[in-house]
């Protein structure tokens, strides 16, 4: 049953970003899906009356900073939207981004001042998929009735073929969808002052009127020939004092660095052959490549033309709903811009995630560009100036109306890990790979662990890998790692280049059970992966990073045009850099289903989880805890090919290995059912359960030891009025025999508080114990005991009875118990130094155990604990040890 959208106001609270965000420094460019589209916490530019942070409406203008106001809305690619609409969008919500969009420009349009409305292209995703079309049609409705002109334009979506060598001339127009649905007639209905199309229909012209000024708006199709740019030329003479906004869906691109602005062959034509020689250009806008961007070029009178991208279809959603908010300022000389989204506020408060921001604040989407428009346009309109002063920010008034009322998502919680082992263990783990940075160069054969199942991954050997142009330098075990990986660590493949041949990979082992998974109950797959920057379409396009290797044409799939030979399931990254994961299902005969990310950014880590769930028949890609837009449906388990490994940095086609990985892997988990978000390598252990019992007295009735349960290898510190700390173990346990830290002696000798102030017979005492993972804690449990009046001689330590589970200090001989998580029983064996503080070692071994933890020998649990200590386990205790009767109170 679809959600119904929550349009009622609602307490402000504010915004936070995604866990991902809040921990790493550089957080996603424009260009990426893998968080929120221009999510870098950057500051509103000097001045900038937008300057409040995400979640907090602007005050209100003060009379003063009233001028000659207006809007401009600038709507970027739809094709995701129009797409989705009936898929994911309708089901999920009730109604779809690119209707909100339309219907939010209409509501508001006198609040704003809009005059109009520009579509950058890309209208539909798929040009022959009428039901797309009925969505754009739909939605653009919506400005026409509500009398709000606008432009549009076809993009390379919305041909029928696009390549780049066909211009606008040579199609079959009668054929084309675009024009059946946005024909030149319904260009020339529009409400504008003036308007008209090129011959083709593709491309057409506006005259808008604001502030008691006209502005020309040309929109020009995809690939526009000779003779529509010289239709674009005469419409530019017929309006020789109108300055104008020329939109087209392909001008300028955007770096890989998802920053810089760089030119096109087809923008740089444009700007040659129309827009330098006309000096009323003086603002360029486009869609079409991934992201947000802008620049300035000098035209031939010599003035400055601002060239804007903006493209957010690859981000969380498809775009979700972002589109541009242009504010005019006619007497300031200024255009500010702001990305906003109504299409976030609308969305029910349930359904929302730390990815729905209502504005992206990054310097590509919110930006101030100073235009002296009186002096800009002097050349062809002398007569230009602005009107009345009567409006207050425009700019304000947008944040106003989508922040009135809205929450957000609950604050994110995720934490950094404390140490190797702070990571949630999961039942039905069947391998976790963990590589270790001091590894370095993974040498041919050499293992990167699975610290679950004994599975180890080892490096295929050079010779029979298939490249001949790898070194064995070419894998590296690094420190280079997410901030949420527990582990610390990578495998990083170098100089991968698939046009020289060059890749190298690691294998399971042939028999490893994992290898045959089919996951009849689903699975969870998640990984860590960076993309090295200096990655190339030629070189490492299509590169896997994860493959469960195969051929699909030897296991019931029928025959395809395309992948037919490749692997049963694969994770790796396209030629637009767009994660891809794709698997056969459990019935081979579906063909295969692929799931696919927006556009990642390059050189930074992300983290990837893949959930199969057939109770709804999907697998979900989650990338930074977000779920994608483009998941597969009517899936379950996997068809593989019994016996194949699994490889980690190449993929393998026509059966052998091939295209090697262009960055970094981290630790990798495959569980065999579907898991939740708190369940993740993101996630951290569970702190929280630390518990205290009855106290373990000797045969003469004194307390001699503390312990109770909590998180198996997690510390237990003792403070307050006790100290000393020990480690729990394997079953949950733990003991330790405190001392006095805490306590002092008065004058006469007899026992004191840390002040040295007396204490009188049976004193309530409070001490505490804290359970932690390397350097993060749970809050301390404090629990209280009677302290007897005599004194404790530092000289003659107490002595534990047999079967109390207690390593006396400066004991080395007891045998530490390893540390086993929930999907197995191993034990590690642990070494410690004969005083409290040495340093020890744990050894983890199959079934689940966390590993590389530190010991000392004031937290080796004596042999005694196997033998009569399960007195201890059977009482869950909390023990003090003392040499006099206690009590302790139980709080």
């Amino acid at each position: 049953m679809p959600l119904t959208p929550r349009r009622r106001p609602r307490r402000l609270r504010p915004l936070v970003l995604g866990a991902v965000a809040a921990l790493s420094c550089a957080l996603l460019a424009p260009a990426a899906l893998v968080a929120p589209a221009g999510a870098q916490a950057a500051a509103a530019p000097t001045g900038d009356p937008a300057a409040a942070p995400t979640g907090t409406p602007a005050a209100a203008a003060p009379a003063a900073d009233l001028a000659s106001r207006f809007t401009l809305a600038v709507l970027p690619d739809t094709q995701f939207y129009s797409r989705y609409s009936d898929a994911q969008f309708v089901p999920r919500y009730g109604t779809d981004p690119y209707r909100v969009q339309t219907e939010w420009l209409a509501e508001h349009r006198d609040e704003l001042n809009v005059p109009f409305v520009a579509h950058l292209g890309d209208v539909v995703d798929q040009v022959g998929v009428p039901a797309q079309w009925a969505v754009a049609d739909d939605a653009m409705s919506t400005l026409e009735e509500a009398g709000l002109p606008y432009s549009i334009l076809p993009g390379n979506h919305d041909v029928l073929d696009s390549s780049d060598d066909r211009y606008d001339t040579s199609y079959d127009l009668a054929a084309e969808p675009y024009l059946q649905h946005f024909p030149a007639s319904r260009a020339t209905s529009q409400a504008s002052v003036d308007s008209g199309t090129d011959p083709t229909g593709l491309s057409q012209f506006q005259v808008f009127e604001a502030e008691g000024q006209q502005f020309l708006v040309l929109a020009l199709g995809w690939r526009s020939s000779d003779a529509t740019l010289a239709w674009a030329d005469q419409v530019l003479a017929e309006h020789p004092t109108l300055p104008t906004i020329l939109t087209s869906h392909q001008i300028i691109d955007v770096d890989n660095d998802g920053v810089t602005a760089k030119d096109t062959e087809y923008g740089d034509r444009l700007w040659r052959d129309l827009i330098a020689p006309n000096d009323q250009v003086f603002l360029t806008l486009n869609g079409h490549f991934h992201g947000a961007t802008r620049q300035v070029r000098v035209n031939d009178a010599g003035h400055d033309v601002t060239q804007v991208l903006m493209d957010y279809q690859m981000a969380y959603e498809g775009g979700n709903g972002y589109l541009g908010l242009f504010e005019f300022d006619l007497t300031a000389g200024t255009i500010q811009v702001q990305t906003a989204s109504p299409w976030v506020v609308s969305k029910p408060e349930e359904a929302l995630t730390s990815f729905d921001q209502p504005f992206q604040e990054g310097p590509q989407q919110q930006f101030v560009l100073d235009v002296d428009f009186a002096e800009r346009f002097a050349g062809f309109a002398p007569g230009f100036s602005a009107g009345e002063p009567t409006r207050s920010s425009l700019s304000d008034a947008a944040r106003r109306i989508l922040l009135d009322g809205f929450e957000g998502a609950p604050p994110a919680t995720t934490e950094a890990p404390g140490s190797v082992a702070d990571y949630p263990l999961v039942d039905g783990t069947l391998a976790h790979w963990r590589p270790d940075a001091a590894q370095g160069v993974v040498s041919e054969g050499e293992a990167v662990a699975d610290v679950a199942g004994g599975q180890d991954l080892h490096r295929a050997s050079l010779a029979p890998s298939g490249s001949a142009t790898a070194q064995v330098g070419d894998v590296v075990a690094s420190a280079d790692a997410d901030p949420l990986s527990s582990a610390g660590a990578s495998m990083c493949f170098v100089d991968s280049d698939k046009s020289a041949g060059r890749f190298s990979y690691l294998t399971t082992d042939e028999g490893a059970p994992v290898n045959d998974a089919a996951f009849a109950d689903g699975y969870t797959i998640e990984t860590f992966l960076k993309v090295d920057a200096d990655w190339s379409e030629d070189a490492n396009g299509w590169a896997k990073a994860i493959v469960r290797s195969g051929n699909r044409s030897q296991i019931g799939v029928p025959e395809t045009r395309w992948d037919w030979t490749a692997s049963p399931a694969a994770l790796g990254l396209s030629n637009l850099k767009e994660l891809q994961w794709t698997e056969i299902p459990s019935d081979p005969a579906k063909g295969d289903r692929t799931a696919w990310s927006g556009e990642v950014v390059l050189d930074r880590w992300m983290h990837v989880a893949l959930v199969n769930d057939p109770a709804s028949a999907t697998t979900t890609m989650y990338v930074d805890g977000a779920p994608v837009l483009r998941n597969t449906v009517d899936t379950a388990g996997q068809t593989v090919q019994q016996g194949m490994p699994w490889l980690f940095g190449s993929d393998w086609v026509d059966d052998r290995a091939t295209n090697g990985w262009a960055g970094c892997i981290g630790e990798t988990r495959v569980v065999d059912h579907p898991t939740e978000a708190s369940q993740w390598l993101t996630a951290r252990a569970d702190l929280t359960g630390l518990t205290v019992g009855e106290p373990v007295l000797d045969a003469a009735g004194a307390v001699v030891a503390v312990g109770g349960t909590g998180l198996a290898s997690a510390t237990v510190t003792l403070g307050g009025a006790l100290g000393g700390s020990t480690v729990v173990a394997a079953d949950g346990t733990w003991s330790v025999v405190p001392t006095g830290a805490g306590l002092a002696a008065d004058a006469a000798g007899a026992p004191a508080d840390a002040a040295g102030v007396s204490l009188a017979a049976a004193e309530q005492l409070v001490a505490t114990a804290t359970q932690s993972l390397g350097t993060r804690s749970a809050a301390p449990v404090e629990f209280r005991f009677a302290a007897a009046v005599e004194p404790v001689d530092p000289a003659d330590p107490p002595v534990v009875a047999p079967g109390t589970g207690g390593a006396l200090p400066g004991d080395g001989t007891a045998p530490g118990t390893g540390s086993t998580g929930s999907t197995g029983t191993g034990t590690g064996a642990g070494a410690g130094a004969g005083t409290a503080g040495g340093a020890g070692t744990d050894a983890a071994t199959a079934g689940g155990t966390r590993d590389g933890l530190a010991w000392t020998g004031a937290e080796l649990i004596g042999g005694a604990l196997a033998a009569a200590g399960l007195l201890l386990a059977g009482l869950g205790a909390v023990v003090v040890a003392r040499r006099r009767r206690g009590v302790v109170d139980a709080d």
